[in-house]
């Protein structure tokens, strides 16, 4: 059983040289419940045009879910700096103008916002394609960690699954054994009704029948609970199956209340209708888990 959970984080790191430059990398990838495929990345602004890049990879293995992801460059600190010449040569022009000041020193002057600046990394056509590698691959990997952090949850929610699928089976066939009894429970109210009405009545005998079997018809849940066990064996059959069944479990979930639903309103038997309303809070459970699964 491959069930994958739809929530999930996983994280890569490395370190890279490109000529002179000297970088860190880092890829985060996130994942929460989603009815489609929903992939947002924030990437450095100098590889924002290959966003289309890491959703394709992204997509191969992933199949429904909303997905957050960023990659992060940090360069080495110790890069090169460059003065500000312009500014400086301005600002030696207005000290050398003022009188009775003392004039700024090279220390005061150097630490002005903006004369010394942390020169900006550019990477040409060549060296820009090459990160781009690396960081795929390194997203990649940050893919196939995040769905084996998936699979593990998932796993867990097949237990929870299965788990419900057992209570809902015992429900039904609970259901089912008390229904046998039901026609026969059925047939003496109606007796006992017709004989009462015919005391202060009259009607034809074949009105009367058409009656008898409307009524029989309207509150036979046979249907219902054969319905019910087919529902089950396709939910056991489609969690075997594991991988990208989340979207059927979930109608599967939908038809289950259905039948509880008209389960519960065409009984006739308290004890039915009690397990009917059982089997809805079960279902209900049921759903809840599934939201989660791709």
């Amino acid at each position: 059983m491959n069930i994958f959970s739809m929530t999930g984080f996983a994280r890569t790191s490395g370190h890279c040289e490109l000529g002179d430059t000297n970088f860190d990398w880092v890829c985060e990838l996130k994942s929460v419940n989603g009815k489609n495929f929903d992939f947002k990345i924030k990437l450095p602004y100098e590889m924002e045009q290959f966003s289309n890049v890491f959703k394709s990879t992204a997509q191969k293995y992933f199949g429904r879910g909303t997905f957050s992801a960023f990659v992060e460059l940090n360069f080495d600190k110790s890069g090169k700096v460059k003065v500000n010449q312009e500014l400086l040569n301005m600002l030696l022009n207005i000290a050398s103008k003022m009188t009775n000041v003392a004039q700024p020193t090279a220390g005061e002057l150097l630490a002005i916002p903006g004369v010394v600046e942390q020169e900006n990394f550019s990477f040409d056509e060549e060296q820009l394609m090459q990160l781009t590698e690396l960081l795929q691959l390194g997203f990649e990997d940050c893919c196939k960690k995040l769905q084996n952090d998936r699979l593990a949850e998932g796993e867990k929610i097949g237990v929870a699954l299965q788990a419900l699928l057992q209570k809902i089976k015992v429900i039904v066939e609970k259901i089912e054994l008390i229904a046998q009894n039901e026609p026969q429970k059925i047939a003496e109210r109606i007796r006992k009704q017709i004989n009462d009405f015919l005391a202060e009545n009259t009607v034809s005998e074949e009105r009367l029948a058409q009656e008898i079997v409307f009524l029989v018809n309207r509150v036979d849940i046979r249907e219902e609970i054969d319905r019910l066990k087919t529902h089950i064996i396709t939910a056991e059959e489609l969690l075997s199956q594991g991988k990208n069944v989340g979207r059927r479990l979930d109608f599967l979930c939908q038809e289950f209340n259905r039948e509880a639903n008209t389960t519960c309103s065409k009984a006739w038997q308290v004890e039915i209708v009690n397990l009917a309303m059982e089997l809805k809070t079960i279902v209900e459970q049921l759903r809840e888990q599934v939201q989660n699964v791709e």
